[in-house]
């Protein structure tokens, strides 16, 4: 006798193969015309995914791929994914503190800018989405470098020279090593001119739901705005965004993580 066949499985996996690419957001009347299943079928089903992360929805009530599936497929951008989720709290939080905030992903070696928002008050912060910066000066890239293993930060900290940028830039091996070490007690990470002379940025970590880091956000500002009252309550609210982003991409995150 033949094994019955699971037909829900069959259809939520009908419904993951319509979609077009990875990026594409669509909606359930039109995931029902593609699959032929009923719209009710397909938002249970949707609603099924969506709950173990293998879809998310925006706020318009579209679905596209999410991040369960980047296991399986690379093409599930995270950095993409964070922008696409999860505009809401970062524009909210670029205009609680007044300034700009950049998601952030490490892509050999060197940051890659995902998303900008907010505007700059005081001083222009020369940031593109898409650019890339160097790692060891940035507070997106010195979180990224802590979420590595140790073998891959060894490889990175001898790689290339570490250049001075400004005269605050770290450029020594053992400075770098101690500051990344730092970074993963306190949690977040600070760059104090060392990119450019009239930034400074503070960096929080959006983990998996395991714990290891998958992106980066920061707060970037005039440099004369930097003291520990300024601080702490920058990483604080980031470190908060940056927990309500992984519950968004992550669904399993509360259960899991930690």
């Amino acid at each position: 006798m033949a094994t019955p066949k699971n037909l829900s499985v069959q259809k939520a996996f009908a419904l993951l193969r319509s979609f077009r690419g990875p990026q594409e957001w669509v909606t359930n009347a039109e995931l029902s015309r593609r699959t032929g299943l009923s719209e009710a079928c397909a938002h249970r089903l949707m609603k099924t995914l969506e709950e173990i992360g293998a879809v998310v929805r925006d706020k318009r009530g579209c679905y596209r791929p999410g991040m369960v599936l980047a296991t399986l497929s690379k093409d599930v951008a995270i950095g993409d994914l964070i922008r696409a989720t999860s505009e809401d709290l970062l524009v909210g939080l670029a205009q609680r503190l007044k300034g700009v905030i950049h998601v952030g992903v490490l892509s050999n070696g060197m940051v890659t800018y995902a998303a900008k928002f907010g505007e700059p008050v005081s001083v222009p912060i020369p940031s593109t989405v898409g650019a890339q910066q160097e790692a060891y000066c940035s507070a997106l890239g010195k979180i990224l470098l802590a979420g590595l293993s140790a073998q891959e930060l060894e490889d990175f900290l001898y790689e290339d020279d570490l250049v001075a940028l400004t005269p605050s830039t770290i450029t020594t091996v053992a400075s770098l090593r101690a500051e990344i070490g730092a970074v993963r007690q306190r949690g977040y990470a600070i760059d104090n001119r060392e990119a450019f002379q009239t930034i400074c940025c503070i960096g929080a970590p959006v983990r998996d739901p395991i714990g290891n880091i998958a992106a980066a956000i920061s707060f970037a500002d005039t440099a004369g705005n930097l003291c520990t009252s300024w601080e702490e309550e920058a990483a604080g609210q980031l470190i908060t965004t940056a927990k309500a982003i992984s519950r968004k991409i992550f669904p399993v995150y509360e259960g899991m993580a930690h």
